[in-house]
Order: structure tokens, then C-alpha cells, then sequence
């Protein structure tokens, strides 16, 4: 998603010349596809590879993204400008700008009966957390070339991080799901008296989606520029006709205690919503060249990451404290989060009535929107399908997004009417493992990578500098030279042991989450996280002793 000098295209698709033993490359935004430069055309080749490339030469042929997981090399990096600095900014906005953070917002005052002070401060700390950790995996990108989820073997070795694969398609598909039934519900509400069902709005965005990452990803890159720009300006004037809806003065319902658990239930899912975006954070920045300052990545990220979580969530808090207050915004959440929205925008009573078309079409606007946000998780699931083995390498990439794409629309007609549920469960529980991961990241990269580490035997000695020092990123393929993953694992596993013990869901509240008020207390995150990184040190420096690796 690098910005070239001349072209924002993405770099996913290219050619190579098979006879050669290094990649032709016809321009900087034309990098080479998946197909091997080291293939030789007298290796026999089995007929399914055969045909599998020759569909892959037929992506490139019409513009299609055809790249794999093949880590990218510096010489086939983007240059790097001043541009390419605020391209993350854009990203994230554009991404975050989004629908499914308004009606994730709504759950404070109507799940948590949080005031709009309490959800606010909650939402700004949660998205701040979750920001930092996003931020962080991010800057993995440029100086690895590898993909989230391949450098994570770096920590949890070959076959312990096929776990963290599955669970991110999860998360990715879940995240789509929950994009598609939202557009389904803004689009089915401006409708002529509901005369788009919300079957036929998921339906209608799904291919849209999979238009773009399939056919279109160097336009999608172009839009992706650009396209927080009607987002802000449509949430901004939504903001500005609701505002005086909002309900400031109640304040959050139930005794000290509760009132405690909820808010930290809804900051930790506010949390939980931001991080899950770790997963697949460095595959935007993998064409960055490896001289790409991390601090001014991490910065431009997390800067971006909570301005456009935290506006969003707030409008969400603000529309759902007026459900009390006004009728009309009642009668819609009734129907769907999706069409308080579009209440938002159509029934103001200020003297800038909405009540027109003009407010309906910025529902469309807001809809749409929706594509950019569904666009991340379809393009990563692609890549996360062919990180669970090189058989799945042999597929395509366009052809695991198209699967992707299938799963999350059918599971979208399946749970549209289930939105909230899906949000206050689904979202909280998926988080866990992300940020259990990337605490063990975190103490990978410092205490046994790093100069300043225990320096006992990882990497090598002239690799201990810089952001990525103690790292050989050309051993991503090579299961031998990768840690067995057995520490990581065993972290994890007490991580989630911790996680569910104080985990507070619909379906289930943990023993050590029921001592805090009536409700419980999502501790889930914090306790998770904190037991994984107490028990990995010793773990691992065993690991090393054991392996050396």
C-alpha cells in the first residue's frame, strides 16, 4: 500500500521471467508475482502446479493481484518520499472513518448504560491501547518484507503460529461479516419504505468488495487516499445535526461497583476492536523500504488510529444516550444500529432539517464507506490462507479472497439480525490472542533480540542493530532456522487460561470477572497479557538453551 513516486498501485502484481535466476522487472509499481524466480523449466512439476501458474500468468496478464506470501526484497520496494509517510495516515483514517465504529460506540449507553462521559473516556484509553500495539506490529512491515503472520514465526516457529493463522481468519472474516450486515441496514433504511431488504444491501456491498480486492486493488489504493475524505465530512455534518440529541447529564446506571465493570468491559472491548488489526497490520507496509524510520511510522499510525476510532465512537455513544430522548431515534434503533444512523442524519430537529434527501444520500455515503473498512480483512484473509502451508501457496491468492468473500457474506445473512451479540461477544473474545501475542512480541524483540537483550546466542552478532536487529528475515521459509515455538506457545496457552478465567461475555462470565459488580468485568485482555509475559522469560531462555534457536 506503499505510495510510489508516480502510482499508488500496490505492487501485487507483476511478472517474472522463469528462465532467469533474478527478477526482470518492468517498473517500480510492477513487482514481481508469486511465481518462483528460481523455478527452472526442466524440474518436473506436477500437473496442478503447472496449471496454477499458468492461471497466476493469467491474473498478471489483466491486472490482477497475483503476490503471495513471498517476502518482499528491497530492491523491489517502493522509493520512499514524503508521501509515503502520510500514506498510513490515510490508510488508517480512511479504514476507521468507518460505520461498524459508530454502531460499536452505541453499545455503551445501551449494553453498558454508560454516561457519555464514562463511554467517552473509555473509548479514548481503550482505542489508545489497541492503537499502540497496531502501531508497533506495523513497523514489522518495512524492515522485514515479511507478512504479519509469517513474522510471527520468528516467535512462535512453524507450526504453533498456524494457530495464530486460523485465529486471525476468524477474526478477519468476522470483521467483514460484521461491515456487510451493517451496510445491509444503513442501505435497506434509506430505502423507499424499506424496499431493499437487508439481505439484498449485504448481497450488493459483498461484490463490491470483492470487485475492488479482486480486480481493482491499484484503483482501491488510489481511492484509499482519498476516500476518508467524504467520510469525514458525512460524519462531521452527521455530528453537527445530532449533536443536540445527545444525552449528557444522565449518568451511569447501577451501583459503584457495577458501574466500575461496565466501564471496563466497554473499554476492553473498545481495546479489543482496535488490536485485532495487529494481525494483519505489517502486510500494508511491506513494500516500505527497509530505511523507513520506525518512530515515524509507529507515530503516523497511532495518531491516526485514535483520532478516527476515537470520533467515531464518540458520534456512536452520542446517538445511542438520545434513544431515551427521542422517539424517533427509539423507533430506529428498534429496526437496526444501521438505521439510527441514517435517524442521525434524517431526523434532526434543528433548523437544518435533514429530513430530505440530502441526508439519506450521506447515509449512502456512509455505506459505502464500508468498502475501504471491508477491503483490509479480504485482502489479509487472502494472504493468511496461503500462510497455513505451502499447499495452500499453490492456490492463488484471488482465489482464497473470493473464498473469504463467501464465508463472510453467508455468515452475514446468517447473523444480521444478531448485531449486538456479535459485537459485545465476538470482538471482545477475538482480542484476546492478539494482544497475548503481541506481548510476547514485544519481549522477543527486547529481551532476547536486542544488543541491550540477554544475548544468548539469537542472531547474529553484526545483525544487533536497529529496529530489527537479532532477526535473519531470510529465513521465513526455512522451519530449521526458526525457533520450535514451544516457550510462545506454552505463554499463550497460560494467557488464555488467564483470559478465560476473567473473560466477561454474553455466554459466559470467569469466576475472577463475577467479583466486580453485577454484570462482571472484561478483565480478559489485561490478565491474559500479563500472565503470558510473567511466564515467557524463563520459558524461553530454557528454549534457547535446549534448541539454540
Amino acid at each position: 500500500m506503499l505510495d510510489s513516486l508516480s502510482t499508488p498501485e500496490d505492487a501485487e502484481k507483476g511478472h517474472t521471467d522463469l528462465g532467469q535466476k533474478k527478477f526482470v522487472m518492468k517498473d517500480a509499481s510492477h513487482p514481481p508475482s508469486d511465481l518462483d524466480p528460481h523455478d527452472h523449466n526442466d524440474i518436473p512439476q506436477s500437473k496442478f502446479s503447472v496449471y496454477t501458474k499458468d492461471f497466476e500468468r493469467t491474473l498478471i496478464k489483466y491486472n490482477i493481484e497475483a503476490r503471495g506470501v513471498r517476502r518482499v526484497l528491497p530492491h523491489e520496494c517502493h522509493p520512499l518520499t514524503w508521501r509515503s509517510y502520510l500514506q498510513p495516515f490515510f490508510l488508517w483514517s480512511s479504514v476507521n472513518l468507518a460505520a461498524q465504529n459508530v454502531t460499536l460506540g452505541m453499545l455503551a449507553p445501551t449494553i453498558f448504560a454508560l454516561s457519555f462521559r464514562d463511554a467517552s473516556l473509555c473509548a479514548f484509553f481503550g482505542s489508545l491501547i489497541g492503537a499502540t500495539g497496531v502501531s508497533y506490529i506495523g513497523t514489522f512491515g518495512p524492515i522485514s518484507g515479511n507478512r504479519t503472520l509469517i513474522f510471527a514465526r520468528y516467535t512462535f516457529g512453524w507450526y504453533p503460529s498456524k494457530l495464530l493463522v486460523i485465529l486471525n481468519l476468524i477474526v478477519l472474516l468476522g470483521y467483514s461479516m460484521i461491515d456487510l450486515v451493517i451496510a445491509g441496514q444503513i442501505l435497506s433504511a434509506v430505502s423507499v419504505n424499506g424496499s431493499m431488504s437487508i439481505v439484498v444491501g449485504i448481497i450488493v456491498v459483498a461484490i463490491i468488495g470483492w470487485l475492488i480486492t479482486t480486480f481493482g486493488i491499484s484503483v482501491f489504493h488510489t481511492y484509499q487516499r482519498y476516500a476518508f475524505i467524504p467520510q469525514l465530512i458525512a460524519y462531521s455534518i452527521l455530528y453537527g445535526v445530532s449533536s443536540h440529541n445527545y444525552d449528557l447529564s444522565t449518568p451511569s446506571q447501577g451501583d459503584n461497583r457495577t458501574v466500575i465493570g461496565s466501564r471496563i468491559s466497554f473499554l476492553s472491548l473498545t481495546l479489543a476492536a482496535a488490536i485485532t488489526y495487529g494481525g494483519s497490520a505489517a502486510d500494508y507496509f511491506v513494500y516500505y523500504p527497509p530505511t523507513t524510520a520506525p518512530v515515524a511510522l509507529f507515530s503516523i499510525s497511532l495518531l491516526s488510529l485514535l483520532c478516527s476510532f476515537t470520533f467515531t465512537y464518540c458520534i456512536g455513544i452520542g446517538l445511542a444516550s438520545g434513544i431515551s430522548s427521542v422517539p424517533a431515534y427509539d423507533m430506529a434503533y428498534a429496526q437496526s444500529q444501521g438505521a439510527l444512523i441514517v435517524a442521525g442524519f434524517t431526523e434532526s430537529t434543528s433548523p437544518s432539517n435533514f429530513n430530505t434527501g440530502f441526508g439519506k444520500f450521506l447515509s449512502v455515503v456512509t455505506a459505502l464507506g464500508l468498502v475501504a473498512n471491508l477491503a483490509l480483512p479480504t485482502y489479509s484473509s487472502g494472504i493468511d490462507f496461503q500462510v497455513l502451508g505451502k499447499n495452500f501457496q499453490k492456490i492463488p491468492r484471488v482465489v482464497w479472497n473470493s473464498v473469504g468473500v463467501i464465508i463472510y457474506t453467508v455468515c452475514a445473512l446468517a447473523g444480521r439480525g444478531h448485531l449486538a451479540e456479535i459485537f459485545t461477544n465476538f470482538l471482545a473474545l477475538m482480542g484476546y490472542w492478539v494482544i497475548i501475542w503481541i506481548g510476547i512480541t514485544l519481549e522477543e524483540q527486547f529481551l532476547f533480540r536486542s544488543r541491550f537483550g540477554f544475548r544468548i546466542g539469537i542472531g547474529k552478532k553484526e545483525d544487533r542493530r536497529g529496529w530489527g536487529q537479532g532477526y535473519d528475515w531470510t529465513c521465513w521459509d526455512q522451519p530449521e532456522k526458526i525457533p520450535y515455538g514451544i516457550a510462545a506457545l506454552i505463554a499463550f496457552l497460560v494467557g488464555w487460561a488467564g483470559a478465560i478465567l476473567c473473560m466477561a461475555q454474553y455466554w459466559y462470565t470467569g469466576p475472577i470477572a463475577k467479583l466486580i459488580g453485577e454484570h462482571g468485568a472484561d478483565l480478559g485482555n489485561f490478565v491474559g497479557l500479563s500472565w503470558a509475559i510473567l511466564v515467557y522469560p524463563p520459558l524461553r531462555w530454557l528454549e534457547v538453551r535446549k534448541f539454540g534457536r
